[in-house]
């Protein structure tokens, strides 16, 4: 191979690269440009936001009754992430290439995890209070929805990446597609699944927060009430109620996952 040849390739990648990092540039100048972000702007603003925030000094004298919606927002979170894992378990097998039934029933799972992902929580929520009325089963039910999309995403993704060697050995024996999932697959997944759901669970216990806002039940409502009636103080106890509990359940998932994998 002469120098001019091997010159080549690498004049092409090197090419490659810069009109690469020249349309991700473009690209990110007319997104600035299009959502007009002003770097200044915020700094000028600096001033407002932190005299907001001193008038929200806690009022711990709302605790008694900020108590009940928080407790039923872990609630909301803790069963739609319990119902979503049971429902998100057998659609992991039909999305997974390598433990799939077959191509058809594999792309309609794989379909329906899509639609069930691009449809954000908050819009999910919106539309069962629709249908179901206020309080928290409609954010049970769009918590669940989204628990099913993600876990099952991932759980597919885990599924098609482990070692194929004890699944091909079952197979040659004559083992089923079930006894080969649970003896071959499970295995091989399970300690990651579980990491999973506590990741997702703490995703949801942070929505159940949002989802209040469109009457989904949970502490979400309180705090839109406090909002509505500019009771500060006592959003600023919910706020630190809020980021207390928030960072138990994330310190304990993240001490949880480190023990599994």
């Amino acid at each position: 191979m002469s120098s001019q040849d091997s010159v080549r390739p690498q004049a092409a990648r090197r090419l490659k690269s810069w009109g690469t990092l020249a349309v991700f540039a473009v690209l990110v100048l007319f997104a600035f440009r299009a959502t007009k972000f002003n770097l200044p702007a915020l700094f000028t603003g600096a001033a407002d936001f932190f005299r907001f925030f001193g008038r929200m000094a806690p009022d711990f004298t709302a605790l008694p009754q900020i108590w009940s919606p928080l407790l039923q927002t872990i609630q909301i979170a803790y069963v739609a992430t319990v119902v979503g894992s049971l429902i998100a378990i057998p659609l992991i097998f039909l999305a997974s290439a390598n433990t799939a039934i077959d191509p058809i029933s594999m792309w309609v799972a794989r379909t329906l995890l899509t639609v069930l992902r691009s449809i954000p929580d908050l819009l999910w929520a919106a539309l069962f209070v629709a249908v179901l009325g206020l309080g928290a089963l409609p954010g049970v039910v769009a918590l669940t929805l989204f628990s099913i999309g993600v876990l099952a995403k991932l759980g597919s993704e885990t599924v098609e990446s482990i070692d194929p060697g004890p699944l091909e050995a079952l197979r040659a024996v004559g083992a089923g597609r079930n006894r080969t999932i649970v003896f071959a697959v499970v295995p091989q997944v399970a300690a990651t699944m579980v990491s999973f759901i506590l990741y997702v669970f703490e995703i949801n216990v942070r929505a159940s927060v949002v989802i209040g806002f469109v009457g989904a039940g949970g502490i979400g409502v309180l705090l839109q009430r406090y909002l509505n009636f500019f009771d500060y103080t006592g959003l600023g106890a919910l706020i630190v109620v809020i980021f207390l509990v928030v960072l138990l359940i994330d310190g304990f998932s993240v001490w949880a996952r480190s023990r599994l994998i």
